[in-house]
C-alpha cells in the first residue's frame, strides 16, 4: 500500500503569453507579445476609453532550439516569480513610503518635509533595483515553446 503522500504532486501553475520572436541575436531572443486589458474584447470598446492593448518586449537569455524572427511562440512564467515580482515592484515600494511618512510625520510634525522624504526614499530603492537588474534577470526567467 502506497503513502497518501506519495500519490500527491504539487504543480506549479505557469503564466503563457502567445507571442512572436521580433530579434535573435547571440544568446539574446525578444519576443514582442501584445498585453490587453480583461475589457479589451468587450462588444463596447469602440464607444469606451478604458480598453487598451499595450506591446511589451520580453528578453529571453537562455533558450534551445533555432528561432526565426516572426516566429510565433509562446512565453512561460512561473506564477510564484510573478507574485515575487509584485512584492518587489510594488508591495516593497508601498510599505517604504508609508512606514517613512508615519516615522517622518511623528519625528518632524511638518506634513509637506515628510511627504517629500516619503518620496525620496524612493530614489535609492528603485536605484538599488536598477543596479541589481542582472541579478533579477537570473531570478525571473522566461521559458519558450514553440507554436506548431
Amino acid at each position: 500500500m502506497q503513502s497518501l503522500n506519495s500519490k500527491i504532486r504539487v504543480t506549479e501553475t505557469n503564466i503563457r503569453h502567445r507571442g512572436f520572436v521580433k530579434e535573435v541575436g547571440n544568446n539574446k531572443l525578444i519576443v514582442n507579445i501584445i498585453s490587453q486589458s480583461a475589457c479589451s474584447t468587450c462588444h463596447s470598446k469602440g464607444a469606451c476609453t478604458v480598453s487598451d492593448f499595450e506591446d511589451k518586449e520580453i528578453e529571453i537569455n537562455e533558450f534551445s532550439g533555432d528561432y526565426r524572427v516572426g516566429q510565433e511562440v509562446t512565453i512561460i512564467f512561473k506564477e510564484s516569480k510573478g507574485f515575487t515580482a509584485l512584492m518587489w515592484g510594488y508591495m516593497i515600494p508601498f510599505l517604504l513610503v508609508l512606514i517613512t511618512l508615519i516615522a517622518a510625520t511623528e519625528t518632524t510634525g511638518n506634513e509637506l518635509l515628510s511627504g517629500l522624504l516619503s518620496l525620496a526614499v524612493l530614489i535609492p530603492y528603485y536605484t538599488a533595483l536598477y543596479f541589481l537588474r542582472h541579478h533579477l534577470k537570473k531570478i525571473f526567467k522566461f521559458e519558450l515553446e514553440e507554436i506548431n
